[in-house]
């Protein structure tokens, strides 16, 4: 469970500029307070190497699926990162 919240805390966190990417993420208060609406689930697959490769791919996924934003519900590291988050518009 140490190893779960660490790698959500680390997905969570970091200030990296992802301008190029379109799929922004959100807080879950921010999801209820712009009423965003939620139009599936992504899932990473576990070959990236570090939580913020993790991030990038969640974007790059929430993109291709129609999202705008998207919100980090699970991570793993089991060697490698994966993560699932909810998508939305």
């Amino acid at each position: 469970m140490k190893i779960f919240k660490t790698v959500a805390i680390s997905l969570l966190a970091g200030s990296v500029s992802f301008a190029a990417m379109a799929a922004k993420e959100v807080t879950k208060e921010e999801v209820k307070t712009m009423n965003l609406e939620k139009i599936g689930t992504v899932t990473t697959t576990a070959e990236t190497t570090s939580p913020m490769d993790a991030k990038a791919a969640l974007s790059k996924l929430a993109d291709e699926k129609g999202g705008k934003y998207y919100l980090v519900i699970a991570g793993r590291e089991h060697g490698k990162f994966s993560a699932v988050a909810d998508v939305y518009k």
